[in-house]
């Protein structure tokens, strides 16, 4: 059974060189249950509220999986929280979950609403590694974004239970990489059409970002 290894909220506000002047993106682990609301976990905060949080990106996971390969690469532990992910999980492929699947975590329901895009905040974060948004963008490991269907709270520990999947197929990666024309990526008009349909028969609801990039793919 897929699990939960760790809950990270915001450590302090950083300075950052980029508009905001600030930001959030020093998450660390902290112990026993959090509470998770629409917005997200209970004392996490966003410093830049035009790009990330809301109801859409409300909590952000990535696997222990995908944190080993960029560790193997950048040659340190990539320890919970430092791609400011909020929950770190093991034994689930984070980056191939369809989007609109739901995760019953503790007592709390999550869904999938869309991959992360890079940002040079997060590149600064690790120092500045060489062509890092582009290095983290090809490898295609982005993590997923996560709304919240019902209250509740989790920790470290709990299991994540996929309880849902929709019919569409169409994963993070798969849009990530369609929305982005990486090699063997799906074509970005049959994935974006795959999410559309699957919306309107309210199969899922598409953040309006995904949704939005989806109709753009139809006429491009």
């Amino acid at each position: 059974m897929p699990e939960l290894l760790a809950v990270c909220r915001v450590f302090a506000l950083l300075p950052d060189a980029g508009t905001v002047g600030v930001t959030a993106i020093d998450k660390r682990p902290v112990a026993g249950r959090v509470k998770v609301r629409p917005y997200g976990l209970y004392a996490d905060v966003q410093a830049d509220r035009k790009d990330h949080g809301g109801l859409d990106q409300a909590v952000y996971a990535y696997s222990q999986e995908d944190a080993e390969a960029w560790g193997a690469e950048l040659g340190y532990e990539v320890t919970p929280g430092l791609f400011g992910e909020n929950l770190r999980t093991r034994g689930l492929e984070v980056s191939r979950a369809v989007i609109g699947e739901r995760w019953h975590v503790g007592t709390a329901l999550l869904e999938v609403t869309q991959p992360r895009t890079p940002c040079q905040t997060f590149a600064r974060r690790l120092g500045s590694p060489p062509q890092w948004v582009r290095r983290f963008a090809d490898a295609n490991r982005t993590g997923a974004y996560l709304r919240v269907l019902e209250n509740g709270d989790l920790g470290a520990g709990d299991a994540i239970e996929v309880v849902h999947r929709p019919a569409h197929g169409v994963t993070v990666a798969d849009w990530f990489g369609a929305w982005n024309r990486l090699d063997g990526a799906p074509d970005a008009a049959d994935a974006a059409k795959a999410l559309l349909v699957a919306d309107a028969g309210d199969e899922l609801r598409l953040s309006d970002e995904l949704r939005e990039r989806a109709e753009r793919a139809l006429q491009r």
